[in-house]
């Protein structure tokens, strides 16, 4: 039984061996991306023992010999583009470095890529242009992902007995007359008429506005400047005209105050009825002593309703 057990897990694991093992045969040496095939050292005749002299002078050697002004050989041609990319290689140390640890340290596939491309691609990059790009795509994907759901809260919306009622009272508004007065009408006419007032009465519909380019990253990052001179100024405004003057809030202040002290968005304030929003300001929740009443008030109630 026990020699079973281990001749089935071998074959279990064989599969998986000779997977990894074809999978990593497959994968080229890292060394290979600095000159292909090739051994830089050996493409100008050298040993990793060389130094800066020694690499120049065999450049210029084979230069001599294998430059297309040189030697018309197409042959020629290939072999000098490999001869001044060993060449560009060797030369700077950095390179070099990584060129050597490369060669002593092939397993290390995806580190030693990772230094090749970051070396040869990473200072040729404007960081200018990668936080644009940066700030492009994820503007692009936060609109695509506030339109979906506009739509899909939309959808939902539609389907709501209180969005129809209210799309034909809007009909019959535009109509001016009862249905059962009128001649009917074609369903074509019909179709495109609920489209239009449908389309009109997305506009009222709070809390699912449609994504505009004023929210996204890209917009935000480059309003930063206008944005914090603005609350530098309302900051100062605020100072000087309630903390200096002692002034009566206004309303939109005092409305600050009291969607601040609820913890209430901008979003949802806004889609309150302005009635409820007087109420609440009347009680000036922003005193510590009229917000403990306010809760007290809020429990008496809850428990009331129970």
């Amino acid at each position: 039984g026990a020699w079973a057990e281990l001749a089935m897990a071998v074959m279990n694991n064989s599969r998986f061996i000779w997977i990894l093992a074809m999978f990593t045969f497959s994968m080229p040496l890292t060394s290979a991306i600095y000159c292909d095939e090739d051994d830089c050292y050996d493409l100008l005749g050298l040993t990793q023992s060389a130094n800066t002299a020694d690499i120049k002078k065999a450049y210029y050697k084979l230069s001599l010999k294998y430059h297309p002004d040189k030697n018309p050989n197409p042959e020629a041609r290939v072999l000098f583009v490999k001869i001044a990319n060993a060449y560009e290689i060797l030369k700077d140390s950095a390179t070099r470095e990584q060129y050597d640890y490369a060669i002593a340290h092939p397993e290390q596939v995806f580190y030693n890529t990772a230094r090749y491309y970051q070396s040869y691609y990473g200072h040729q990059t404007d960081l200018r242009a990668v936080l644009t790009g940066l700030l492009v795509i994820l503007s692009g994907f936060q609109y695509l992902n506030q339109w979906t759901r506009y739509t899909q809260m939309m959808n939902m919306v539609k389907q709501t007995p209180a969005y129809k009622n209210k799309l034909k009272a809007l009909e019959l508004e535009r109509c001016g007359a009862p249905r059962g007065k009128k001649k009917p009408t074609k369903a074509k006419d019909r179709g495109s008429s609920e489209e239009v007032c449908s389309k009109e009465l997305e506009l009222q519909i709070h809390g699912a506005e449609k994504p505009t380019i004023w929210n996204l990253i890209a917009i935000r990052f480059l309003l930063v400047p206008y944005t914090i001179g603005k609350l530098l100024y309302w900051k100062v405004f605020w100072m000087w005209r309630y903390w200096i003057k002692h002034m009566p809030y206004a309303r939109e202040d005092a409305g600050y105050l009291t969607r601040t002290c609820l913890r209430i968005s901008s979003g949802a304030w806004s889609s309150m009825d302005e009635t409820v929003k007087d109420d609440l300001i009347s009680k000036c929740l922003w005193i510590p002593a009229n917000m403990d009443n306010y809760r007290l008030d809020l429990k008496k109630e809850s428990k009331r309703r129970r």
